[in-house]
C-alpha cells in the first residue's frame, strides 16, 4: 500500500497572497492535499463522514495515475520550499510524514511495475469490492443510493484494471504462474445464478430501515438487482475471461522473483526501501534475517527441551501432527478465537493509558476470498460508518490451523495490535490527513509483531506449545527477511523458499505454501514486520535504560502510538525527544 494515500485530485483550497509565514504556508498546503485526497478517494471520504464520494469509486485509469504523480511532484515542490526548522515540533513531525509519502510515491512511479502490476494472488480491484456491503454505512435512503451507485461504478474500474494489466503483459511484467493458480475459482464464486445469493445483495436481504418507505425500498431493490445482474456480474465475467484467456497464459515461469522482469533488480531495491522506511539494501536485509533466524532458533531449542523433547524438530513435528492441537468444527474454532480475544481485552488498561472507542469483532474471511488466503487479517472499521473493526479468521483447512498459534495471532491482528493501533490513529487529535491517510507498513506491521511480544507480559504463552507458537510466529517474520530477499534478489526457487521456512518455523505445510505464494506476488511487503518490530524494541530498551526506575511502560506505548503510523526514522526522533523530556522533568 502506498505510504501516503494522497489520492491527489483537483486543488480546492485557495491560498491567500497575504499568507507568508511557514506555519500558514504548511497548514494551507496540508489542507489542500487532504481535500484532494477526499476528492480522489470516495471510500475514504465516506469513512470519515464526507458525502462527496457518494456513489463513486476511485478512478483506476492510467491517465488518473499519471495525473496524481504530476500533482504529487507539484505538492512536493511546494513542501520543500517551506522552512521546516521554522515549524513547531508537532508540525515538523507532520511535515516529515508528508514529505516521506510524497518522495516514496514519486520513487515508485519511476518503475513501470508500479503503474502496471496492479494485482497479486490475493489482492486487486476485483477482490476488495466484496467487502463493500460490510464497509458501507446503510442507514438512510442516500446511503443505499450511494451503495448502488458504487455497484454501477465497478464496471469502469474493472475496465481500467484490465487495460493496465494488458500493458503489463505486453511488457513482460506479469506475476509468476504457480502462486496465481486458483485465482479464477475465487472469481467464479461471484458469478452466482441467483442474484439474491450474491454478497452484493446482502444489504437488501434483511429488514428495511424505518426511515425508508415501502415504495422507496422496492425501487432500491429493483435498482440493486439491475446493478448486480448487469454491471457486477458482467464485470466479473469480463475479468474472468481476461484472466483465463490473456493473463494466465502469459504468466511467468522459471525464476519466480521480480528480478526476472525488466528492471526488476532496481524495482526490488526500491520496494525494500519503501516497505522498511530505511535505506537498507536487499543484502543487508538478508543478513539481518539470517542473524535473527539463528537467535530465535536457539530459543526454540530451549522451549523444546522444557517440553521434554530431545530436539526442536521433534517438538515441531508433534505440534504439527497431534490432534489435540486442532479443531474440526468451524463454529467451534470461531467461538474459541472470539473467547480468547475477549480474554486479551482485559489486559489493555495495564499496558496503555489511551485506548480507542471503536470496538472490534471476530468474523470469518468471506468464503470467496478464503481459499489460499492467510490464516487471518484485520479489516479496519469506522465510527462514522457504524462499522466495527473486524479480525478476519480463515475457517478453511482447519487441520492446518493449530490452536497454539491463536494467542500470538490474536494480539497481532486485533489488540493490542492492528485494531488498537489503527482505530486509535483514526481517533487521535491530529490532522485528518494523518489520522486517515497515512499507512507506513513498517510501523503498522512492526507494531503488530511487537504486540505479539507483549503477549509474554500478559501471560498468554503459558504452555510450551504456546511459547513455541509465539517463537514460530517471530521466526516466521524473521524467515521472511531471508526468503523474500532470496526470491527477489538472489534468484531462489519457490521450493528453496518453502524448504527454508519449513525447516525453521513450526508453520504447517499449507500455511508455508500460502505465505511463499504471497511473497512471490507482493515483493518487499513481508520485510516490514521484523524491521519495524526490531526498531520499536530497540527504542523501548533505550528508554528503559535511560529512565531506569522512572520508566513508564504505558507512557512509552502511548508515545509510540500518539502520532499514528509514521516512518521509523520519525518515530525514533519522536521517542528520543520524549526520553529527553522525561529526564528533564525527573531532574527538576
Amino acid at each position: 500500500m502506498r505510504n501516503l494515500l494522497i489520492g491527489l485530485g483537483l486543488s480546492v483550497a485557495f491560498v491567500s497572497p497575504l499568507i507568508a509565514g511557514p506555519v500558514e504556508d504548511y497548514e494551507a498546503l496540508r489542507e489542500e492535499v487532504w481535500e484532494a485526497t477526499l476528492d480522489a478517494s470516495p471510500l475514504l471520504a465516506t469513512s470519515v463522514g464526507d458525502r462527496r464520494g457518494d456513489g463513486k469509486l476511485s478512478d483506476f485509469s492510467l491517465a488518473e495515475y499519471d495525473r496524481q504523480i504530476a500533482q504529487t511532484r507539484t505538492f512536493l515542490g511546494r513542501l520543500t520550499a517551506i522552512n521546516v526548522q521554522a515549524l513547531p515540533v508537532d508540525l515538523q513531525v507532520d511535515y516529515a510524514v508528508m514529505r516521506s509519502g510524497f518522495e516514496d510515491t514519486l520513487a515508485g512511479s519511476e518503475h513501470d511495475h508500479d503503474r502496471l502490476m496492479v494485482f497479486t494472488n490475493r489482492d486487486g480491484w476485483f477482490s476488495y469490492l466484496p467487502s463493500l456491503p460490510y464497509r458501507s454505512p446503510l442507514f438512510t435512503l442516500a446511503d443505499y443510493q450511494s451503495y448502488i451507485g458504487r455497484l454501477n461504478a465497478f464496471e469502469a474500474v474493472n475496465r481500467a484494471g484490465i487495460a493496465r494489466s494488458q500493458q503489463a503483459i505486453a511488457m513482460g511484467m506479469t506475476q509468476p504462474c504457480e502462486p496465481m493458480q486458483g485465482l479464477e475459482s475465487g472469481i467464479e464464486q461471484q458469478l452466482v445464478d441467483d442474484f439474491t445469493q450474491s454478497v452484493f445483495w446482502r444489504p437488501f436481504a434483511g429488514e428495511k430501515p424505518g426511515s425508508i418507505s415501502d415504495t422507496e425500498w422496492e425501487a432500491l431493490k429493483a435498482s440493486a438487482q439491475t446493478a448486480i445482474t448487469g454491471q457486477i456480474l458482467t464485470a466479473y465475467r469480463d475479468f474472468l475471461r481476461f484472466y483465463t484467456e490473456e493473463y494466465a497464459p502469459n504468466c511467468r515461469s522459471g525464476t519466480p522473483g521480480i528480478l526476472a522482469t525488466p528492471g526488476g533488480d532496481d524495482y526490488y531495491a526500491y520496494r525494500v526501501r519503501s516497505f522498511t522506511t530505511t535505506d537498507m539494501t536487499p543484502d543487508q536485509v538478508h543478513q539481518l534475517g539470517l542473524s535473527e533466524v539463528a537467535r530465535i532458533r536457539a530459543e526454540m531449542v530451549e522451549v523444546a527441551a522444557e517440553a521434554g523433547f530431545d530436539s526442536r524438530e521433534a517438538f515441531i513435528e508433534h505440534l504439527r501432527t497431534d490432534p489435540q492441537y486442532f479443531m474440526t468444527d468451524e463454529d467451534e474454532y470461531l467461538r474459541f478465537t472470539q473467547a480468547l480475544a475477549k480474554h486479551i481485552d482485559g489486559f489493555l488498561p495495564k499496558l496503555f493509558g489511551r485506548l480507542p472507542r471503536l470496538p472490534y469483532t471476530v468474523a470469518p474471511i468471506p468464503a470467496a476470498n478464503a481459499a489460499g488466503n492467510t490464516t487471518a487479517y484485520y479489516e479496519p472499521g469506522s465510527l462514522e460508518t457504524g462499522q466495527a473493526g473486524i479480525y478476519r479468521l480463515n475457517l478453511t483447512e482447519l487441520d492446518q490451523r493449530p490452536l497454539w498459534e491463536l494467542p500470538a495471532l490474536g494480539v497481532h491482528e486485533a489488540v493490542p495490535g492492528h485494531h488498537l493501533q489503527i482505530s486509535l490513529q483514526q481517533e487521535l487529535d491530529i490532522h485528518p490527513l494523518r489520522a486517515n491517510g497515512t499507512f507506513f507498513t513498517a510501523f503498522v506491521e512492526g507494531w503488530g509483531l511487537y504486540s505479539e511480544r507483549l503477549g509474554i507480559e500478559m501471560g498468554l504463552y503459558d504452555t510450551p506449545a504456546k511459547q513455541m507458537g509465539r517463537l514460530s510466529y517471530e521466526m516466521w517474520r524473521a524467515t521472511r527477511l531471508v526468503v523474500d530477499t532470496g526470491l527477489h534478489s538472489k534468484g531462489w526457487s519457490k521450493q528453496q523458499a518453502v524448504d527454508y521456512m519449513l525447516d525453521n518455523t513450526a508453520l504447517t505445510a499449507a500455511n508455508v505454501d500460502a505465505e511463499v505464494n504471497r511473497y512471490m506476488t507482493w515483493p518487499g511487503q513481508a520485510l516490514a514486520y521484523k524491521v519495524g518490530e526490531l526498531k520499536i524494541r530497540e527504542l523501548r530498551t533505550r528508554a528503559e535504560q535511560a529512565l531506569g526506575a522512572d520508566f513508564d511502560l504505558r507512557a512509552f506505548h502511548d508515545t509510540v502510538l500518539e502520532n499514528g503510523a509514521i516512518p521509523l526514522s520519525v518515530l525514533e526522533a519522536h521517542v528520543d525527544r520524549w526520553i529527553a523530556t522525561q529526564l528533564a522533568e525527573n531532574a527538576s
